[in-house]
Order: C-alpha cells, then structure tokens, then sequence
C-alpha cells in the first residue's frame, strides 16, 4: 500500500473525531473528495429532485469529474490536517 493511501485511510478515520462538526460546505468537499479519490468519478443516476441532501453530495461529487484519484487523496488529506489545526 502506497504512503497516499495509508494517509488517505488514516484521514478518513481522523475525521470522525475532529473536535467540532465542519459547516455544510467543509462537509460536502470531504463527502466529494474522499468519494473521488476512493471511487473516481461520480456514477450512478442524480438522486430526485426532493432529495436535496443526496443530490447536493452527488453534486458536489460531479464538480470532481476528471481529478485524478491521487489528486483527490492528496486534496482530502491536507483538508483533514487543516481541520485538525
């Protein structure tokens, strides 16, 4: 396993202890980040309309469209660090 992808995995287990909750926008980016750089690009179909959670998260996964999974990663990680101060 690469030194990315371990550091990938630990951030997404740091994230689920940061002292306080990050606003809708933080959590989007994390949702889409990690989401693209453990998927790659958006699939499946757009959630319906009246599902405005998922279909904020699908839309925030498809503004990715194109970013390489290492890219990603690296993005998700240093985002993780800041959050943790």
């Amino acid at each position: 396993m690469s030194d990315l992808q371990s550091s990938f995995e630990q951030a997404a287990k740091d994230v689920q202890s940061l002292s306080e909750r990050p606003d809708n926008d933080t959590l989007l980016r994390l949702y889409a980040l990690y989401k693209q750089g453990s998927e790659g690009d958006v699939s499946g179909a757009k959630p319906g309309f009246f599902d405005f959670v998922g279909t904020a998260k699908y839309e925030a996964w498809a503004k990715l469209k194109g970013t390489g999974r290492d890219d990603a990663q690296r993005k998700y990680v240093d985002l993780v660090k800041k959050l943790r101060g």
